[in-house]
């Protein structure tokens, strides 16, 4: 009797710590964000803008990439900016064509988005520039196309190579948008 009686009096001294149990609410790890600083873009490319000095710049290694493909790759997020140059030619059917196949690659997200957002940006050189912006768990999240019509034709989307969820990433999107706006900005054609 006496040893029935201990181990409900442990049993119920465990369950009143049970009682005071109160759930944390989910978190996120911490990212720290370096200031953004800028270097200019080696001069080996038809195009030139000003890159964050974090980020190396790779060239791109598919199977099709085409010459002036690179990455713009920031080893401490796991994410890179993936750039395709194209030449115009002066050819208006071409241009049109790489505009509609920038636009479909941006809507093969609409399956996973949340939402999609588009802003025209005009650029300091006077050029101008669309900025997509693509919430929810999709694999970019940031596009961009801008081209002078004639000449040069250049697309960007940021990618990470990790599973982390987005909404936990949003500072390092965030930070990396804000480069890429920046790269837009100082963006000039190399003749």
């Amino acid at each position: 009797m006496v040893a029935l009686l201990g181990l409900t009096a442990c049993g119920s001294s465990s369950t009143s710590t049970d009682a005071d149990y109160i759930p944390k609410p989910k978190g996120y790890p911490r990212i720290d964000l370096p200031p953004h600083r800028y270097v200019t873009l080696p001069p080996n490319h038809p195009y030139q803008f000003e890159v964050n000095r974090m980020a190396r710049v790779l060239p791109d290694t598919f199977a099709r990439a085409e010459p002036h493909w690179i990455f713009i790759y920031y080893p401490a997020f796991q994410a890179s900016v993936q750039l395709t140059y194209k030449p115009v030619l002066n050819n208006p059917e071409r241009l049109k064509s790489m505009l509609q196949d920038s636009y479909k690659l941006a809507g093969k997200h609409k399956i996973k988005a949340t939402a999609i957002r588009e802003q025209i940006q005009k650029l300091p050189s006077g050029l101008w520039a669309n900025v997509i912006e693509l919430e929810g768990e999709v694999p970019t999240q940031v596009q961009f196309i801008t081209t002078d019509t004639t000449t040069h034709f250049l697309r960007g989307a940021l990618y990470f190579n990790t599973a982390t969820a987005n909404d936990s990433l949003a500072p390092v999107i965030q930070y990396v948008r804000q480069d890429i706006i920046h790269m837009l900005k100082t963006l000039k054609w190399r003749q």
